[in-house]
């Protein structure tokens, strides 16, 4: 634990002037991000006597090691700063909301040349309109269901639609009227083009316009006798507004507006907000967070604006943004969402009418979620909590180790070999620390001898990173200036590796061959779930029913996840190998075209070099180049018949390009199975 005196810097260093801050820790990783309207008097705030702070302040400031600034001209520069950064360097004591689910969203991909209705979840993509968030999926597939009989458009997958295409049939939804079918060419790409725009359209609120006028058509249908277009409007009609009525109006005035709630205690704080477009609720979500820092409820706010708006533009962003307090100051906020939108936006606390109820309705939200979420939590913190101590008594640890690395090793039959490396933070996964590693130290199955290489190469590198950024020299100022997590920068208080004696032998001296002597290690065998540790004859038996135990369960099955999942990607990767791969110079390009022109490997062997050069971009010395590689790579014998003695010769499958552009058979030989270890 650092004295905050120990790298206070001078009140005359820090300047009187907006800008952003942060704190970075011993490893130099930045764990706090803030703002301030004049740094000089916030960052004064942090270095007052400890017993005076908020108690994650206290334990904020007591964590980093130093204290970095740097100045902008405007406030409203200072908050888009301090979110790219916060987005950037993942900070573990800023305020980060988490969604408390993947809200899905209807979406129109209008930047197709057929554009396609479906569900998207996740990050939004460019030219795709988006409708929503959604609290279920089902939700959004009754909706579009209803508006398919006035609006047909395309709602397949781009492999239904090729296959359509290809067979000049359509899907059922084109037989029954539910899609316009662009696929076998019923209409046109701008006429489908002109009716996903007026589906986006409705889906924004223009409702009105677009049923006055179905109304009105089919009067006209009805006075010239159509009464079979008639009818058919008048079930468009209904089925609109059947659509229309699973969004209630809660706004009279069909204003666009989002609303934000906060409910919050000492601890933590619930967001809610609620997407209203055309007077209508069109989606809700919900974030929690826990409180850092002693914070107001404006802050909260601002923060919450800001992973709301961050990403947004245009329309994207409401004229109206309704909350139930005031950032302070009101006005770098107000310009920054101005900015977001491209036109006026309204930041403020309504005070009578509809707004003021349907905002008292996204209160409660939002303080039912936080106490669903503290009932959820409290197990959740409880048992973790109880896990990583029962795992420090049972191996003798100074403290809980709150980071966990485990190691595993996989192979097949002693063929790509691969190691893993997962961290635990806290008793939860942290995947972006994620390692994987080849055995380049030998050939063949060791796994004793892997182990000791994947441990020796993960804390060489940890010890290069340590020496880089200047640790070992006394009194020397660190230089390292990006801020960014380095890959193996950060030692755990504890390594499990999946194994028993033997394996844990190997890691620890591993360990002690780099002189490092302040990391625990462990490991777990799976056949009795025995923990063993180094120079330990007898093993530490952990009760069936502990929570410590379970929490090494988990670690080491994740490991083992994450090493199969490498080693197959590589086995499959090396099965789809072709013999055109060793070919100097000619590239994935080059080798397609050949597939494509000759069908197959085979029939390109039995090519002459002049018909080679008949493929676009193959000279005569490429082609010479090819053949001589073809015939070095003798084809496999051919199989026999052993009670007849017919030699079966076979055709070789034509072969077509996989995922990652290698040509990939489409008829592949059986694949002998083995342990994966």
């Amino acid at each position: 634990m650092a004295d905050p005196s120990s790298y206070r810097p001078k009140p005359g260093e820090i300047p009187d002037s907006p800008g952003v801050y942060r704190f970075r820790d011993e490893h130099r990783r930045v764990i706090y991000v803030g703002k301030a309207k004049s740094l000089r008097q916030r960052l004064a705030n942090y270095f007052q006597d400890l017993a005076n702070l908020h108690p994650r302040t206290r334990t904020m400031v007591t964590t980093a090691a130093s204290v970095e600034w740097t100045v902008v001209s405007t406030e409203v520069e200072a908050l888009q700063l301090e979110y790219t950064w916060i987005k950037e360097f993942d900070p573990r004591f800023n305020v980060k909301y988490r969604d408390d689910k993947s809200y899905p969203y209807l979406a129109v991909t209008m930047n197709e040349e057929f554009p396609r209705v479906q569900v998207m979840r996740g990050q939004k993509r460019k030219g795709v309109r988006y409708f929503g968030p959604y609290s279920h999926a089902w939700a959004i597939r009754d909706t579009v269901d209803l508006l398919l009989r006035v609006f047909p458009v395309r709602t397949c997958s781009a492999g239904v639609f090729k296959n359509a295409a290809r067979t000049g049939r359509p899907c059922l939804l084109g037989y029954i009227g539910k899609c316009s079918a662009p696929c076998v060419g019923r209409i046109s790409p701008e006429d489908h083009g002109e009716l996903a725009a007026e589906f986006c359209d409705f889906m924004a609120g223009r409702t009105g316009t677009y049923l006055r006028r179905l109304e009105k058509q089919m009067m006209e249908a009805a006075e010239e006798m159509e009464y079979e277009r008639a009818a058919r409007l008048r079930d468009d009609i209904e089925a609109l507004k059947k659509a229309m009525e699973k969004n209630a109006v809660v706004l009279t005035d069909a204003t666009d507006a989002d609303l934000i709630a906060v409910a919050e205690d000492e601890l933590e704080a619930a967001v809610q907000i609620f997407h209203v477009r055309g007077g209508r609720v069109r989606g809700q979500r919900g974030w929690v967070t826990d409180k850092v820092e002693e914070i107001t409820t404006g802050a909260l706010v601002e923060h919450a604006l800001q992973q709301l708006y961050g990403e947004e533009t245009g329309d994207s962003v409401p004229k109206e943004v309704l909350v139930p307090a005031l950032p302070d100051p009101i006005e770098p906020v107000q310009d920054w969402l101005t900015g977001r939108r491209g036109s006026n936006v309204s930041l403020r606390i309504p005070q009578r009418g509809d707004k003021k109820a349907l905002m008292e309705t996204v209160q409660r939200n939002a303080q039912q979620a936080l106490a669903l979420h503290k009932t959820k939590r409290a197990s959740d913190l409880t048992t973790r909590s109880r896990a990583l101590e029962e795992i420090a008594g049972a191996l003798d640890l100074d403290s809980a180790p709150l980071r966990i690395e485990c190691y595993d090793i996989s192979h097949l039959q002693g063929e790509d070999v691969v190691a893993s490396m997962v961290v635990f933070e806290d008793g939860l996964q942290r995947k972006s620390e994620y390692r994987r590693f080849q055995i380049k130290g030998f050939a063949g199955q060791d796994d004793v001898r892997s182990m000791h290489e994947v441990i020796t190469r993960r804390f060489r590198r940890y010890l290069a990173e340590k020496e880089k950024t200047g640790e070992w020299a006394d009194g020397e100022v660190l230089t390292e200036d990006d801020g960014r997590p380095k890959r193996f920068a950060y030692p755990p208080q504890l390594v499990v590796v999946d194994g028993g004696q033997p394996q844990v032998a190997a890691a620890r001296r591993a360990l002690d061959e780099l002189g490092i002597d302040d990391i625990a290690v462990c490991g777990l065998a799976k056949r009795l779930e025995e923990v063993w540790l180094p120079d330990e004859e007898d093993p530490v038996v952990l009760p069936r029913t502990s929570e410590g135990l379970y929490l090494l369960q988990r670690v080491r099955d994740e490991a083992h996840r994450f090493a199969i999942t490498y080693q197959r990607s590589k086995r499959t990767k090396r099965l789809r190998s072709s013999p055109l791969d060793d070919v100097p110079g000619l590239g994935e390009t080059r080798k397609q075209a050949l597939i494509k022109h000759f069908g197959s490997v085979k029939r390109l062997r039995s090519a002459t070099v002049d018909q080679m050069q008949e493929v676009p971009g193959i000279g005569r010395k490429t082609a010479e180049t090819i053949a001589v590689a073809l015939a070095q790579a003798a084809p496999a014998a051919p199989a026999v018949n052993m009670a007849t003695g017919e030699i079966m010769e076979e055709e070789e499958p034509v072969t077509t390009a996989g995922s990652s552009g290698e040509p990939v058979s489409t008829g592949a030989p059986h694949e002998r199975r083995g342990q994966e270890t």
